[in-house]
């Protein structure tokens, strides 16, 4: 029997613990910096026990569901535990801060370690907020300390293939943080710039699913975004200024009167979605 161990019972991590359960036959041991998230998992049976250092060298997988820096900082403390035989992956939302640190430590102790990012989530956060289903057809990112080795990618794709993730993409560290910069981060600060209106205090009645759809990821945590900004400052920065060269094209044509030039703009918008969805 596979037995798994994760670190980290908020959304992510209780969701995996949840998947593990009922998709699966795998034992799964959590530990978790606060005692409340532990004693619910155990309560609604999503664990069947604490990760103690004594399991640790016992598991077959290790999945690390923290923030970026607590994820490097506990793999670095409990490396000398970690069987050489187990696959670690983090399922931290950036990667090369998180690879970066993290590769040096697997090879000195003779463990795999495997970026990861399952590309699921809700605005919600927490392990009330997890469930069994958060990855099932999901994009699971994998990022290898190396891309010949082909078993070991094998070995981690079957870990993890309780989870229910629909596809896994292999990439590298830096080739992730381009586009998350883009698919996820900016999606999170334009939602939540745009409720700051004044006028968003005055939306019901007026509001149906537009407003909703653009909305929903301002309700976010901010602690943990703002670690996952700054790690990847750069990335976001880029796309935050190709936005904001975007919409001054749409200002001006609007302050300009200019209809021709306000059609062409929308028109491209739509021709450009139309496109990446592969409808044209």
């Amino acid at each position: 029997m596979k037995r798994i161990g994760v670190i980290g019972l908020g959304l992510m991590g209780g969701s995996a613990c949840k998947a593990y359960k009922e998709f699966s036959d795998y034992e799964i041991y959590a530990w978790n910096r606060s005692e409340g998230p532990l004693l619910l998992a155990e309560s609604v049976n999503a664990i069947d026990g604490r990760l103690t250092d004594e399991i640790i060298p016992t598991c077959d997988m290790i999945i690390i569901a923290l923030y970026p820096k607590a994820s490097v900082e506990f793999l670095k403390s409990k490396a000398p535990l970690i069987s050489k035989d187990a696959v670690v992956v983090d399922f931290c939302g950036v990667k090369q801060v998180v690879c970066e640190g993290a590769f040096p430590i697997a090879e000195e102790y003779g463990f795999t370690f495997i970026g990861g990012h399952p590309m699921a989530g809700t605005q919600y956060s927490g392990f009330t907020a997890s469930r069994a289903s958060l990855y099932k057809n999901a994009s699971m990112i994998l990022v290898p300390p190396r891309f010949d080795d082909i078993l070991m990618l094998e070995k981690a794709r079957e870990l993890l293939a309780p989870l229910g993730f629909g596809r896994f993409v292999v990439t590298t560290a830096k080739k992730h943080d381009s586009m998350i910069a883009f698919t996820s981060q900016m999606a999170h600060v334009v939602s939540n710039a745009y409720i700051k209106s004044p006028t968003a205090l005055e939306h019901k009645g007026y509001s149906a699913g537009s407003y909703k759809d653009l909305t929903r990821v301002a309700w976010l945590n901010e602690d943990m975004w703002t670690e996952l900004f700054l790690d990847n400052r750069e990335e976001l920065v880029k796309e935050i200024d190709i936005l904001i060269s975007s919409l001054k094209e749409y200002r001006d044509a609007l302050e300009d009167k200019d209809a021709p030039r306000l059609h062409d703009l929308l028109k491209e918008g739509r021709l450009r979605k139309e496109m990446v969805d592969g409808r044209r």
